[in-house]
């Protein structure tokens, strides 16, 4: 097919010079690169999906605290490591105002993202026991933290969720967890990139076992309120953010402030360390970080050795953030629940040419509108789909690097494809169904 609203032949060229053997197969990055080179080459701009980076401006609240630090010098000065007294002091206040539990100050650490909350979380739980060093991860999921397993060099598992809601989780973590070797387990609440949300009761079933079965939890709520079907915006106002920790004290949040702060830049957030965990002592850990409490080799040993403190002018950004969203004076969920809208709209615009949704249900209620949504065609495998979508000038990625036992999908992020570019990707989606016809 050579019509495309992409030059064909440019777009072969260019997926032959990246390298990538299996498009399917790539990453989000290299996906990133092979697409920046193909703009570069045509002049024509993308319908970028491929990539979750925030489409939204930052807050001013955090811009302004920010520039006040620079200023005041704090370029020049190495941060502590334990965080800014007054983010670690936000941050437990928005703990218990917005998912209604009590941490400690001590347990609330700035990291470089939540992708550096990740890796040190792992480097801590894969060698907390001598037996216990594997991650479960409730999948589907973002595949670079599979990646940091095969760095650090530590072992993992997982399973696709999508068939194993509500009490069939029972059978299937026990399952793994039977084993004897997982010492933590991990999921994102709402899902990258299903967007499926974990009920109060599954919570509680996970909770459950890993009380019984000794395992950590690693709650990544990197879309933190983003239910939209839910309004977790008022400080101290139920309903609140659905978390693992209110039935379980052992565990670690990962609270990043890209997505639902609109500040990615920056490389800041949060990670939360429950207090009977920060305490906890391990002697497998004292030959790795020199201490067997759990929070102390967390942050002089795992976090000190990845980066030796977070930017010391983004921790004031976020701290302001916080606070002004601690006294209601910032709705961070109302300034982001325009991706609910962006997604309500793009769902039609591929489903009214041929495409369905893949994960689109969530328990018994349709999937929510988010940040993320799952597509596929039929007759197309994902990789398939995904190669043919570039000559169309969108782009995505393959459910095949989530975890996903949906191999005919892909997922699409909204946040980069303004409003204004819909009639663009509706005329692209028009030709593409045309190249493609479905049997009658």
């Amino acid at each position: 097919m050579k019509d495309t609203p992409i030059n064909f032949q440019i777009v072969e060229s260019k997926i032959k010079e990246s390298g990538i053997t299996r498009i399917g197969r790539a990453s989000i990055r290299e996906l990133v690169r092979l697409v920046n080179n193909i703009e570069i080459a045509t002049g024509e701009k993308f319908i970028r999906m491929e990539m979750g980076v925030p489409g939204l401006q930052p807050s001013s609240i955090g811009i302004d605290a920010e520039i006040k630090a620079l200023k005041n010098g704090v370029a020049s000065v190495y941060p502590m490591i334990e965080g800014l007294d007054a983010l670690k002091s936000e941050t437990s206040r928005f703990l218990k105002l917005f998912l209604n539990i009590e941490v400690n100050e001590a347990g609330c650490i700035p990291t470089v993202g939540s992708m550096q909350g990740a890796c040190a979380s792992f480097m801590m739980t894969g060698r907390r026991d001598l037996v216990k060093n594997t991650t479960l991860f409730i999948d589907p999921g973002f595949p670079v933290q599979k990646q940091q397993h095969r760095v650090l060099n530590l072992p993992f598992k997982g399973f696709d969720v999508y068939e194993y809601r509500g009490a069939k989780l029972i059978d299937k973590l026990k399952s793994f967890l039977d084993q004897g070797n997982i010492s933590a387990l991990l999921y994102s609440n709402p899902n990258n990139p299903a967007w499926v949300c974990f009920t109060e009761n599954e919570l509680q079933i996970i909770a459950r076992l890993a009380k019984e079965y000794d395992v950590i939890v690693i709650e990544d709520l990197a879309y933190f309120g983003m239910d939209f079907r839910k309004d977790y915006s008022k400080p101290g106002v139920p309903p609140y953010q659905p978390t693992i920790a209110r039935y379980t004290d052992q565990y670690l949040l990962l609270i990043s402030s890209s997505k639902a702060f609109s500040y990615a830049g920056q490389r800041i957030s949060m990670m939360v360390i429950s207090d009977a965990l920060f305490t906890r002592e391990f002697p497998a850990l004292v030959p790795f970080f020199n201490s067997a409490k759990f929070g102390r080799a967390m942050i002089y040993g795992a976090l000190y050795g990845l980066s030796a403190g977070t930017s010391h002018s983004a921790q004031y950004a976020l701290a302001a953030m916080l606070k002004a969203a601690n006294e209601g004076k910032f709705n961070f969920v109302e300034s982001v629940s325009e991706y609910g809208r962006r997604a309500a709209e793009m769902k039609k615009l591929f489903t009214n040419n041929g495409f369905q949704i893949v994960y689109d249900r969530d328990m018994d209620e349709p999937i929510a509108d988010g940040f993320y949504f799952t597509i596929s065609y039929p007759g197309m495998t994902g990789e398939q789909l995904l190669e043919k979508l570039l000559y169309y000038g969108i782009s995505a990625i393959s459910l095949d690097i989530t975890g996903s036992e949906r191999s005919e999908g892909l997922r699409a992020c909204v946040s980069q494809v303004n409003p204004s570019r819909f009639g663009v990707l509706d005329a692209r989606l028009k030709k593409f169904y045309e190249h493609h016809p479905l049997n009658q």
